[in-house]
């Protein structure tokens, strides 16, 4: 026994790289930061919507925000509880997809799929977008550098993701406390007092458009239904968290749940009791904000932090769409790079990827919040209604203890949000909402197509059956060279020791250069025939390329190998002759034979 923790004690411990080990993996506090600031800053435009839509039928009819915003908080509870189901029946991550695809069938797993791309990279858009106007609203002079300054945001969140989300997680763990110690400060100094501390923002002229009908208060929830957004964020990433990661997702979704309800609803009894209307120059939570602390220091810092959490709240995306777009390769629904995950550990295809469609997306709106908002929820909407039927089917066919209960409530959440989707894109369909329904069918036909070519290459390659045995040839190396080196001589080696038979062949075009290396080489004698190629043009790829489908003719296994410099140093590497690799591009597209590249190090 003492022997086994001797032995034990004596290995040696190698220490982790950034990013390695269960460090890298999140807490349920760091979870709350790096996948729920999306979900807990909607509050700075949930609210605001339902004033919006309400506003049209008088300000009397403000008196509705709160029972509408109960009604979405319980929706949010149906939610949170159905993705705390989520998280435990697909550990792996992948939330309404992987629901989808194991109770829904293929098809509806592509439409869940797509959906989520789609409000990932609105998510990521439209919180840089809302992010850099507040920053402006505060210090006009940046108002002509929107577009810039979500670049840059953009630029800053992709450098800190590929690093890690553990990294980015404590990078977002301070001002997400911030963001939330804010709004609640404003619920809670606003209730205390009797009349609001000040007034910012000019007065609007309220003109009544509409009655307050049933039409109306289904408008006013579906708008400020926007406030859920990011919600399914967290069962996306479970993979993300730390052992056990179910537990801890589960925990992460609980607190979500709890703080971003406590908010809504403390936000809309302030709103109904102070009647805050929309005005001219300042948002709803401006208004709010005034009221509670006042026009000082504490109300441009609390807009500061809004502003900050606008703009960090796109991490969400970092969090959740790699994991995404890595079971979608998985599945073969994406290029298979995409599942390829680094030592840190980070699916960095997937976020590059996300980060340009991103900037894409700025770049033709021009970085404007109202030209992206019409898009931003539908594609929420439809995830958390297929996540909830999918659940429904889930309990029926597994029927587990208390099985009929959790069927209603996943039942009920989805007629809720299939109900808020439909309205949402009826009401916004001329605005841009037209966008996600051709972006969606889109993605799904590419998703569909890779995998069918996926498939076809299976088949091509006989994966899965058992190929014909294995017939051994006769082998023939050959070996481009140069001139007589120290990298001529590892090559020569490399190349004896694979094949039965191995050549030489220079390319010259100079007759006394030729001269000079068969004399060389005969006094070398390194037991391989040399054969020179005369190129009065003095190009190599092609006469090499050439002599190489000459010799394959025969029928024998031909394999060609390039000796090539490598510099220890990369900064050194364009000074080195690039014609190897050249050469192999050449030969891999031309011909059918096996190139390797020998690599020579120099220590330099």
């Amino acid at each position: 026994m003492a022997f086994g923790l001797a032995r034990r004690e004596l290995r040696p411990r190698v220490p982790l790289r950034p990013g390695e080990g269960d460090r890298s993996h999140l807490t349920s506090l760091e979870g709350l930061a790096a996948l729920s600031l999306d979900a807990l800053s909607s509050v700075a435009y949930g609210p605001e919507a339902i004033v919006l839509v309400l506003v049209t039928a008088g300000t009397g009819a403000l008196d509705a925000t709160l029972p509408v915003t109960l009604v979405i908080a319980g929706l949010l509870a149906v939610l949170v509880v159905s993705y705390g189901q989520v998280i435990a029946v697909h550990p792996d991550g992948g939330g309404s997809y992987a629901v989808a695809k194991k109770n829904l069938g293929p098809r509806t797993s592509c439409l869940a799929a797509a959906s989520l791309v789609v409000d990932y990279v609105l998510t990521v858009t439209v919180s840089l977008a809302a992010g850099a106007a507040s920053l402006a609203s505060a210090f006009p002079s940046l108002g002509p550098h929107l577009l810039e300054l979500c670049l840059g945001g953009l630029a800053l969140l992709t450098a800190v993701n590929l690093r890690g989300v553990a990294e980015s997680a404590r990078v977002l763990m301070l001002p997400t406390a911030l963001f939330v110690v804010g709004i609640l400060g404003i619920v809670v100094l606003g209730l205390v007092r009797s009349h609001p501390a000040a007034v910012v923002g000019t007065a609007q002229p309220v003109h009544t458009t509409e009655t307050l009908g049933i039409l109306l208060l289904l408008k006013a929830f579906s708008s400020g239904c926007s406030a859920l957004t990011g919600v399914e964020a967290i069962a996306n990433g479970v993979p993300a968290f730390r052992e056990p990661r179910v537990r801890r997702a589960q925990r992460t979704e609980l607190m979500l749940g709890a703080l971003l309800g406590l908010m809504l609803i403390g936000l809309a009894i302030l709103i109904r009791r102070d009647h805050v209307a929309p005005r001219g120059g300042v948002t709803v939570l401006a208004q709010l904000t005034a009221g509670a602390y006042g026009t000082g220091w504490p109300y441009y810092v609390t807009n500061l932090v809004v502003t900050l959490a606008l703009a960090l709240a796109a991490n969400t995306s970092f969090g959740g769409l790699p994991v995404l777009m890595s079971l979608l390769a998985k599945d073969h629904r994406l290029p298979h790079l995409f599942g390829l995950r680094t030592e840190r550990p980070v699916y960095r295809w997937g976020v590059g990827a996300l980060a340009v469609l991103a900037a894409l997306l700025l770049i033709a709106v021009d970085a404007d919040t109202h030209r992206m908002l019409p898009l931003f929820a539908i594609g929420v909407f439809i995830g958390f209604t297929i996540s909830q039927i999918g659940l429904v089917l889930h309990w029926a066919r597994e029927r587990p203890h208390g099985w009929l209960r959790r069927a209603l409530l996943n039942g009920l959440g989805a007629v809720l949000t299939s109900v808020a989707g439909v309205v949402l894109l009826a009401s916004k369909f001329v605005e841009g909402a037209w966008v996600v329904v051709v972006a969606i069918p889109l993605l799904m036909l590419l998703f569909s197509r890779i995998q069918r070519y996926y498939t076809a290459v299976a088949r091509a390659l006989g994966l899965g059956e058992v190929p014909p045995p294995v017939r051994l040839t006769d082998s023939l190396v050959i070996v481009p060279v140069g001139e007589i080196s120290k990298v001529t001589q590892l090559a020569l080696t490399a190349a004896r020791s694979l094949g039965h038979e191995v050549v030489a062949v220079a390319v010259h075009g100079e007759p006394d250069r030729t001269r000079a290396l068969q004399e060389s080489w005969a006094r070398w004698e390194p037991g391989v025939r040399l054969d020179v190629i005369d190129s009065p043009q003095r190009s190599l790829v092609q006469p090499i390329v050439d002599y190489v489908r000459r010799s394959a003719k025969d029928g024998r296994q031909i394999a060609v190998l390039i000796p090539e410099v490598e510099p220890r140093h990369r900064r050194y590497q364009i000074l080195q002759n690039q014609r190897g690799l050249l050469l192999a591009a050449a030969l891999r597209a031309r011909t059918d034979v096996v190139v390797c590249v020998v690599p020579y190090r120099l220590d330099l």
